[in-house]
């Protein structure tokens, strides 16, 4: 099963940025865990703070991947663009937050991305991306024989 997360901006600073919220680990070092835990799973990784990257890709792999993992950052909350693209695809999505957005700041509150992905999960930093992934994992057809 092929999967790609997604990071948005500034989260190519996690574990030096604001680490109370975020927690204190890159995103670098954890990927090892995930491929490790997943190991059906072909994981690939893609980071970027530019708005038009992250769309290129999405546009890229919508189509061909079986599940997209998606930490847009605060483009979550302004981004018409990127709901668009996901609007646009058929691969699924899961939006994940590393933390409570319902418990920080009102703009947080409302994600613009949401209504075209599949659900959402927060507050449970790095581990946001495991539960998604199992997910995944568990939606994938259990079937002998059966080719994803």
């Amino acid at each position: 099963m092929q999967i790609l997360i997604i990071n948005g901006p500034n989260l190519n600073l996690l574990g030096r940025r604001e680490p109370g919220i975020y927690g204190s680990r890159s995103f670098d070092d954890y990927l090892p865990e995930l491929r490790a835990a997943f190991p059906d799973f072909t994981l690939e990784y893609f980071q970027s703070n530019h708005e038009g990257e992250l769309i290129d890709k999405i546009h890229e792999v919508g189509f061909s991947y079986h599940g997209i993992v998606l930490n847009a950052g605060a483009y979550t909350h302004t981004s018409l663009a990127l709901a668009d693209a996901l609007a646009a695809i058929n691969v699924p999505v899961v939006e994940v937050h590393l933390s409570n957005v319902a418990a920080r700041e009102e703009i947080r509150h409302k994600s613009l991305i949401g209504k075209n992905c599949l659900g959402s999960i927060s507050g449970f930093k790095l581990e946001s991306y495991r539960l998604a992934l199992h997910y995944f994992d568990n939606m994938r057809p259990k079937r002998v024989g059966f080719k994803v």
